[in-house]
């Protein structure tokens, strides 16, 4: 416990939103709001108002009655008779009135000075120039000892960026103070009500009392009351910093809260009503001036960011696809974001540019961005390991990234990197000690200089940076989706191509057929009729009639191959062995006078079209038996083995073999490596073999050498069970 009985520990929790009593320098009266009848009042209301709680409202009820009409906005009202300053606002169900007494002595009209600083506002003035304008004016204007130009980072630390004083108290310029300073309770409240006076911290809080009537009603919210009592632990934390009084106004841009003025006395100060509102338009104005500055900044870097995003629209452009667009660019990849490196990932691979992590370092990154669930669009940190991702093989190259997913289906990235920055960083006090409390700006025991490096950050993203990750990344994806729309057009395309093709082929195959046939049969029939032709004309129409059956044979090959792109595959579990069997004893009758060494090993089962799979064995077979016919003897070896995700077969000789310089032609329709006069044959076998073992999913392949034998190879994927 404290000395003086505060939890430290709660205090992060205390609710000081609803502190229960209000300071001595004013008074307050809860009201009802639909009959404005009195529901709680402070115990002070005599001493302040000069009168009590009933008398004031009897006063103020027809300034509060036309306040009521017109809307219940916050308001100054005006009591006849009485000095007093009093200000209105509606919340949380309730009226509240806050009476302060009027400033009595004569004071100097601020309008000048303010008029002078908002035309030197409004003229062209550097930020840190206009910071130190404000503190000035703001001392100028209070009679406070210091004020304080303070402003949050990103992770709501604090930073003195511009103070004025008189020189009673220390300087604090350039400090920076620890986020726990000022909880993220406190910070909500700055935020909402931008004005808090603290005119003495000995002071002692004045209770706000229930009438009897009323007596268990909720605490009233003042989230919105200047004259709220604080926490005594605040209050002793000003009494050891030395500064009896204070006043802090919110620096606000676009909602946000951007920092303070704060000011502080070492003794008692009071401010009264029309002094505290002439600062408080010095903070909006100077709110203003960071506001248009901070704009500024972001458009001129964001001219220059959309310049370099032209620039990699146009490399994408140039290239067939968008991953190599980016790395042909590279110096204008990184000056993008102002990164030392860059990685990307896509389907197609990975590329790195600048001074970047390898792949495998890369891709544990982005796997843990992905499980983490933190990038499903664009995310950015300056320190990794603050983070929670703590690999020393990309910290040691980076500390900072801006990572974008490009595709969530393909799990395609583009990542960039930023080097570790050592910084040297003053605090007020030291900032890794224990220090839970509501106080505001100062560290509660110590306010001496202490320094420290900060290490394990790179220089932070700026926005405009993160906003040119967000444009390019849409950019991406948009060359992306127009890419596979073409590409599915160009595939609807081709497969009505192919389908009018296949049904021509089939069509010219199925109709030649007759022709041929008849060719031949005439010719026969020719030969046999006429006893009397000289061996010329036999020698013509055997010819014909050879041609003919060729030409035939090329036919029923052709219409096979057509018929395979529109066949249906009966799957079902397939016998290899069998299969094997049968081919061979097909090709007995024509191999009878040969010598053939036949070597065939046990063969794996698999699943597939049987009759499909056994036109892929009498091909590849047919081949090996055709292509030995020199050798004396020929040697044939089958085989087949469980591999990886499925089962590869084997057809080996020690044939003719080929040039594997001409291998993409083997598998085409009507591509032959060998003369057709030394080999017959249409040239459509192995364009069958390869269209059949596609249509199971899996692939062919073949190795030779020539007049060394080849090797033809088919892997088939294992195929689930019906």
């Amino acid at each position: 416990m404290h000395a003086n009985g505060v939890d430290l520990d709660s205090c992060a929790r205390e609710p000081i939103h609803v502190p229960g009593s209000v300071q001595p320098h004013g008074a307050l009266l809860v009201l009802d709001p639909a009959d404005l009848r009195i529901l709680q009042v402070s115990a002070n209301v005599a001493d302040i108002a000069g009168t009590d709680a009933a008398g004031i409202a009897t006063v103020l009820s027809p300034e509060l009655a036309a306040w009521k009409a017109s809307g219940s906005p916050p308001a100054r009202l005006v009591a006849p008779g009485y000095p007093l300053d009093i200000a209105v606002h509606l919340h949380d169900g309730r009226v509240i009135v806050e009476l302060e007494r009027a400033a009595s002595e004569a004071m100097d009209d601020p309008f000048a000075r303010l008029t002078a600083f908002a035309q030197q506002m409004a003229g062209n003035i550097e930020l840190g120039d206009a910071l130190s304008a404000a503190a000035r004016l703001i001392v100028q204007l209070s009679n406070f000892d210091r004020a304080l130009v303070y402003r949050f980072d990103a992770d709501w630390n604090g930073h003195v960026v511009a103070e004025a004083g008189n020189g009673t108290l220390p300087s604090y310029l350039d400090l920076r103070f620890p986020a726990g300073d000022i909880p993220a309770q406190a910070r909500d409240l700055y935020r909402l009500n931008p004005l808090r006076l603290i005119p003495d911290a000995d002071y002692t809080p004045v209770p706000l009392l229930a009438l009897d009537e009323e007596q268990g009603l909720a605490p009233v919210d003042m989230t919105f009351t200047q004259i709220r009592s604080v926490s005594p632990v605040h209050l002793e934390y000003m009494r050891n910093m030395g500064t009896l009084s204070s006043m802090s106004i919110s620096i606000l841009i676009d909602g946000r809260l951007w920092g303070l003025l704060a000011c502080h006395s070492r003794q008692p100060h009071i401010v009264p009503v029309r002094v505290r509102d002439a600062c408080n338009f010095v903070a909006q104005s100077l709110a203003m001036q960071i506001g248009a500055a901070s704009r500024a900044q972001t458009a001129a870097v964001g001219v220059e960011l959309g310049r370099l995003h032209t620039k990699l629209l146009a490399s994408m452009a140039d290239a067939d696809r968008w991953d190599d667009g980016l790395a042909n660019a590279p110096d204008t990849l990184l000056a993008l974001t102002r990164a030392s490196g860059a990685a990307i990932l896509s389907q197609n691979g990975f590329s790195r540019v600048g001074d970047a992590p390898d792949e495998e370092a890369v891709r544990r990154l982005t796997q843990w961005l992905s499980e983490n669930g933190i990038a499903s669009d664009v995310y950015a940190t300056d320190c990794l390991a603050a983070a929670g991702f703590d690999d020393r093989s990309v910290t040691e190259t980076a500390c900072g990234i801006l990572a974008c997913r490009i595709s969530e289906s393909d799990d395609n990235w583009l990542v960039w990197f930023r080097p570790e920055v050592i910084r040297t960083v003053t605090w007020g006090g030291d900032p890794h000690k224990v220090v839970r409390e509501s106080g505001r700006i100062h560290p509660r025991k110590s306010f001496e200089a202490w320094r420290e490096s900060v290490r394990d950050r790179s220089a932070p993203w700026h926005e405009a940076e993160i906003g040119a990750a967000h444009d390019l990344r849409a950019s991406i994806v948009e060359i992306v989706l127009k890419k596979a729309e073409q590409l599915a057009r160009l595939a609807a395309d081709l497969q009505k191509s192919n389908k009018e093709l296949e049904a021509f082929s089939y069509s010219i195959s199925h109709d030649l057929r007759a022709p041929f046939r008849h060719i031949v049969g005439f010719s026969q029939l020719l030969t046999e009729r006429e006893k009397n032709l000289d061996e010329r004309s036999r020698h013509y129409l055997k010819m014909i009639s050879d041609s003919a059956l060729a030409a035939g044979e090329l036919v029923d090959d052709l219409l096979t191959f057509s018929h395979l792109g529109r066949a249906t595959l009966a799957t079902g579990k397939v016998d290899m062995n069998k299969l094997v069997e049968e081919v061979r004893l097909g090709l007995a009758e024509d191999i009878k006078d040969r010598a053939i060494e036949w070597r065939v090993g046990d063969l794996p089962m698999t699943r597939g079209d049987g009759a499909l799979l056994r036109q892929v064995w009498h091909n590849m077979i047919e081949n090996a038996v055709k292509y030995t016919r020199p050798r004396a003897p020929a040697c044939i070896d089958i085989s087949g083995e469980h591999v990886d995700g499925g089962l590869l077969y084997r057809v080996q000789d020690n044939g003719v073999g080929f040039d594997m310089a001409y291998k993409a032609k083997l598998f085409g329709v009507f591509q032959r490596l060998q003369r057709s006069e030394d080999f017959e044959g249409t040239g459509i076998g192995l364009a069958l073999v390869k269209r059949i073992v596609e249509r199971h999913g899996g692939s062919v392949d073949a190795t030779g050498t020539v007049d060394g034998g080849a090797c033809f190879t088919f892997f088939l994927p294992v195929l689930p069970e019906e």
